[in-house]
């Protein structure tokens, strides 16, 4: 008895429905994964993404800051919400707490471990005495430490504190955020390090990134969502402090090509990552280039002056670290106070060195998406890992 013979039709179209399904699963795993639950975010950084952590233990920035959003003055580098902030809402989460805020925090959904000015090695010199954080990345480490074994003490003992803490099972299941290393290269390039120097540090600078990452994965962490650090050229503290070549955007090119060393050694360190902790979903997020685009196309994305400080006083780039937003600028021998510009909603920069909370939602909507990471995974997919 002869086998039933297969329509060539029917054979072609079961050959095309395999190769969509392998194009959708292979070629583009953010149509096919579906989205993680993420009960908690734990933030590791520096001001790019600190919600308060050097305002309660150091020193907290004044008005203007704040002023777009909160219209008041709330730890944050900015004229309103960070990068971190619209990252948490868009998991639908709420602001993160600063694990170093006293008053009226709450850990239910996480914890925010960044500082300003912080660095991933042990900076030469901490404040007062220089201007560098105290709370490098070892020192967040040890606080996310704490943080998951007294945590759970509270929670067992009850009371009104137990609820402010995260679940236990919650630190397997959330995502750990990082944006930090862009001081560590500032350090050397204001230590009067060279160009040259300061890219010999980097393997150093990403070999204690690695470091971290491996002891909080030993910690249970399982999803790590990995900022690299941005056009550093571009910001008016480097080009007011250090004249050099500029690009066609008008950004200091040997800067951001230091910038671009440090993270192609950082997606390196990702890659050797994944290798080593083989339960581990790592996203690699190139938020270099999104904040590129602003300076290169500012128009394109209704921004204007990109490299000129909102919030600021002097000089081509409205940027005097001796004037600084929030302070005060002597000008024709009396004192006026140094405050922000009449529309910071088409400004990128903010006060020389941090950006708007209009370029934060911006860079925010672009990499949410997965369009900039490695694997491209959107933000609600990194907990899944990257085919072999």
């Amino acid at each position: 008895m002869e086998s039933p013979r297969i329509p060539i039709k029917a054979i072609v179209s079961l050959f095309c429905s395999y190769m969509l399904l392998w194009h959708i699963t292979t070629l583009s795993p953010t149509l096919a994964l579906e989205d993680c639950e993420f009960p908690a975010i734990f933030n590791f950084g520096d001001s790019n993404s600190d919600t308060g952590g050097f305002a309660a233990s150091l020193s907290p920035p004044t008005p203007p800051y704040g002023e777009t959003y909160f219209h008041m003055p709330v730890g944050r580098f900015s004229d309103g919400r960070l990068i971190i902030d619209f990252l948490a809402k868009n998991l639908g989460h709420p602001f993160l707490s600063a694990y170093l805020d006293s008053l009226g925090t709450n850990f239910s959904y996480g914890a925010n471990f960044a500082t300003a000015a912080s660095t991933i090695r042990l900076p030469d010199q901490i404040f007062p005495a220089g201007g560098f954080s105290p709370f490098y990345l070892n020192i967040q480490y040890v606080q996310f430490m704490q943080l998951k074994s007294r945590s759970q003490l509270i929670r067992h003992r009850g009371g009104i504190f137990a609820s402010l803490m995260p679940k236990e099972e919650y630190f397997s299941k959330a995502l750990y955020t990082f944006d930090i290393g862009q001081n560590d290269l500032g350090e050397g390039f204001f230590g009067n390090l060279t160009v040259q120097e300061v890219n010999a540090s980097v393997p150093d600078i990403i070999s204690g990134f690695s470091a971290n990452i491996k002891k909080i994965y030993d910690l249970g962490a399982r999803s790590f969502w990995i900022h690299n650090t941005g056009p550093i050229g571009c910001l008016p503290y480097i080009l007011a402090n250090f004249p050099a070549q500029t690009d066609e955007a008008g950004c200091a090119k040997s800067y951001n090509e230091v910038a671009q060393h440090f993270n192609q050694k950082l997606k390196e360190a990702t890659v050797q990552l994944r290798k080593d902790l083989p339960l581990a979903a790592i996203t690699y997020v190139d938020v270099y280039s999104v904040k590129y685009s602003l300076f290169k196309e500012p128009q394109k994305y209704g921004f204007e002056l990109p490299l000129v400080a909102c919030c600021g006083y002097g000089g081509k780039y409205n940027y005097n670290s001796s004037s600084e937003c929030g302070g005060t600028a002597r000008v024709n021998g009396r004192q006026i106070f140094v405050g922000s510009c009449k529309d910071p909603s088409v400004k990128v920069n903010w006060d020389g060195i941090h950006y708007t909370e209009a370029a934060a939602k911006f860079i925010s909507d672009k990499i949410s998406t997965g369009a900039f990471s490695d694997p491209p995974l959107a933000l609600k997919q990194a907990c899944h890992k990257s085919l072999p």
